[in-house]
């Protein structure tokens, strides 16, 4: 069975670790070959710390368009651009969150990444609700669930949750700051905003991007073995989302044995249960997160239950060893089924684009519009400063005596400057 993932590069991120640990158990498996493509720049085929076996084989696009495939795997909407310049028998893709989502409703790759979910593909997924939607808006298409594994070399179960009987409630936040959706400061916000004693660490792969906020260590990038320390070292990891597919950091945590407070994201109930082994939160709601936090700080008892508890979810949960087979069930199914019809999903994808130009067109025109009133508004100040009398007094702001005259007018002018822009 010879396999292409295509992937945009080979930058650390949960999306990345996933497919490596997929290709690198895949790659271990009697007669089978599997091939990362990289779809950009070559420069970026680094490994970044992945695990990873040497059989693992790495292309450059170019180097993969000589070559054929049993079933090409796209991983990422961009990689998809690639998908169909590959030689296969079969074409599949990876989604691993509906990533439209991870756009502004202005942005044109929203637009882009919901089209590619009309493409004559076969689907694989890592989470029940990605596989629901998928099925309810592509019924034609064949999807497998292949549920996220943990690394129990790494992340190993403890035999018992760690007791934090007196100390402050030390809290773990990890996530990108320049992702607008994984919500890193509004997660700091709240953990600030507690009245009982604890201790935040950030974990990013960007600290600089961090600035400067209100916690007590920033650390990262870290390894997989350096996070699992980190997580064994917190009582709750704290994870504010509201665009997930199955994000593993708390989970990771419960292996270590910590519980968390999380918003209800999507993904988050296939292993977060409230008042079990972790707290949800609301949206937007900074002083309700503080509250949930104060009380784990206050009631050791309840942080402990909920520690023992999430302790017990992961011990449940599989390994990587125990889903990549059902990986490799996927795609030798994918391989011996015909492949899907052209005609409907091009109906479907004319269809959609149809109806996305269509938003984006009023979009464009209630921008024009607003330029529109904006450069009148701008060409009744331009007439305005430039009478005489205007001209005059603004001269007048050259004289030391004006100014200090004129500063109890400094709040009035200055709101007028912010009306005008």
């Amino acid at each position: 069975m010879r396999v292409a993932f295509l992937v945009n590069d080979l930058a650390l991120s949960g999306g990345m670790s996933v497919i490596m640990h997929h290709a690198h158990r895949l790659s271990e498996l009697d007669g089978w070959e599997v091939t990362l493509v990289l779809v950009r720049d070559p420069d970026a085929a680094t490994w970044h710390g992945h695990a990873h076996s040497s059989r693992v084989r790495t292309r450059t696009r170019e180097q993969a368009l000589a070559e054929h495939y049993d079933v090409a795997v796209a991983t990422w909407w961009e990689t998809t651009f690639s998908l169909f310049e590959m030689s296969a028998d079969r074409y599949a893709y990876f989604v691993q969150s509906l990533e439209d989502r991870f756009y502004l409703h202005d942005d044109a790759g929203r637009l882009g990444a919901g089209l590619t979910l009309d493409l004559p593909v076969s689907f694989i997924t890592e989470a029940h609700w990605i596989a629901d939607t998928l099925a309810a808006v592509r019924p034609d298409a064949p999807c497998h669930l292949v549920p996220n594994g943990i690394d129990k070399d790494v992340f190993t179960p403890l035999d018992s949750a760690p007791v934090n009987d007196s100390g402050p409630l030390r809290i773990l936040i990890e996530g990108s700051p320049s992702s607008w959706f994984k919500h890193v400061h509004a997660a700091i916000d709240a953990a600030a905003a507690m009245t009982e004693p604890r201790h935040v660490t950030v974990v990013t792969g960007h600290p600089k991007g961090l600035g400067d906020v209100a916690a007590d260590a920033v650390v990262g990038p870290l390894s997989q073995a350096e996070l699992a320390d980190a997580y064994a070292r917190c009582d709750v990891v704290l994870k504010l989302s509201s665009v997930e597919g199955m994000f593993g950091p708390p989970l990771e945590g419960f292996h270590c044995g910590a519980t968390c407070v999380v918003t209800p994201v999507t993904g988050h109930d296939e292993y977060v249960e409230h008042g079990y082994n972790g707290l949800i939160t609301e949206w937007d709601d900074l002083r309700g997160t503080a509250r949930q936090l104060d009380l784990l700080a206050r009631d050791r008892a309840l942080l402990g239950v909920l520690r023992e508890n999430a302790l017990a979810t992961a011990r449940a949960w599989p390994s990587w060893d125990q889903t990549s087979p059902l990986m490799a069930e996927a795609l030798e199914t994918i391989a011996r089924a015909p492949q899907p019809h052209t005609t409907a999903t091009s109906a479907r994808l004319l269809a959609d684009l149809r109806a996305g130009i269509e938003i984006y067109d009023s979009h464009l025109r209630d921008r024009a519009d607003y330029a529109r009133r904006a450069m009148r508004f701008e060409r009744r100040i331009r007439r305005v400063l430039s009478t005489r009398p205007v001209r005059l007094l603004l001269a007048l702001r050259r004289f030391r005596a004006v100014r200090f005259a004129a500063r109890p007018l400094r709040p009035l002018t200055a709101r007028l400057r912010r009306l005008a822009t």
